[in-house]
């Protein structure tokens, strides 16, 4: 059967890039949005941390995702139409594409081009019925998305992605991916749950360094596409548990006092000074129904593993 596989840019990557990372590094605390991790390099780094040893999310979901498998596509039921934020290698969505009830379309998200259409590629010759519409765009972002209307659809968002969002923001993206669906759709979310410091101290902070690479890999990035001048071997990986906040903070500590320009603009660091780079924000099973709740959807269930050190959730567009 001929490929079924469809591309769409609507990601203009430069003029928006430019413009949050000079915004970014212009405020008294400097920072750089964590979406500007993945470019083919971060994307390649992303999956060398998910087989870390310390990196419990990846296996822990996938675990889940398998163990409930069946519970999961009864759950959700028949479904036209299947969207995933950030869809990266694809490895997760597997277990859905084989599971699924009477699902027709696939349709992955990522701003990551490259490595978005070759893991749609690779799907398409495993599921050679299936029509792979791939979108190249900031799922962070208000989008236009070429679905059919009034065939149900389910957004799948694995990775506890959503906890690099501040609660609020949280709040708005949940209300805004409400807006991409109608009443009776749903939204499989992964969430990372609050545990012991220790245990989220070496996810990440890996011993191979693989999380320290693909934190530096954001200058990398921001040189290659902004013509920066961010020397990496001067900035250093940090991230720590902040306890009070609720999250892992991922930050790049300046080694010396330097200079750097981007678009002719100069910033100025000194020794030890920070560009703020990721927040993770960890969630209790209540903590994340709750705000659920709050911005358009009703909790139908939620999968854990024995441990709960993570969750599935799945929840339905309740509201208009």
């Amino acid at each position: 059967m001929r490929q079924q596989v469809e591309s769409f840019d609507m990601y203009t990557d430069q003029q928006n890039m430019l413009q949050e990372v000079l915004n970014g590094l212009a405020q008294p605390q400097k920072m750089l949005q964590a979406k500007y991790f993945y470019d083919q390099t971060g994307s390649e780094l992303f999956e060398q941390i998910t087989q870390q040893p310390e990196y419990y999310l990846t296996r822990t979901e996938i675990d889940i995702l398998s163990e409930y498998q069946s519970a999961i596509a009864d759950c959700i039921g028949p479904v036209h139409t299947l969207i995933e934020y950030g869809s990266g290698s694809s490895r997760k969505i597997k277990s859905l594409l084989s599971s699924l009830h009477q699902l027709e379309q696939y349709m992955p998200i990522d701003i990551s081009k490259d490595f978005l259409i070759q893991s749609a590629h690779q799907l398409s010759e495993d599921y050679p019925s299936l029509r792979i519409k791939a979108v190249c765009g900031d799922y962070s972002a208000p989008l236009l998305l070429p679905v059919e209307e009034k065939q149900k659809k389910v957004i799948f968002f694995p990775g506890s992605t959503i906890g690099n969002f501040h609660p609020q923001e949280a709040a708005d993206f949940l209300q805004q991916s409400s807006q991409l669906l109608e009443k009776g759709d749903g939204f499989l979310i992964g969430i990372d749950t609050k545990k012991e410091d220790h245990v989220l101290h070496a996810a990440y902070n890996d011993q191979a360094g693989i999380t320290a690479q693909f934190n530096l890999n954001i200058l990398r990035h921001i040189n290659g596409s902004l013509n920066g001048t961010f020397d990496v071997g001067l900035f250093e990986h940090v991230a720590f548990y902040n306890e009070r906040q609720g999250r892992i903070e991922m930050h790049l500590k300046s080694r010396i006092d330097q200079i750097v320009t981007i678009a002719d603009q100069r910033f100025t660091f000194k020794k030890d000074e920070t560009i703020h780079t990721e927040n993770s924000y960890k969630y209790s099973q209540e903590e994340f129904q709750w705000l659920a709740k709050q911005n358009g959807f009703t909790p139908i269930r939620c999968f854990t593993d024995p441990h709960h050190h993570f969750s599935v959730h799945y929840l339905e567009k309740t509201r208009v």
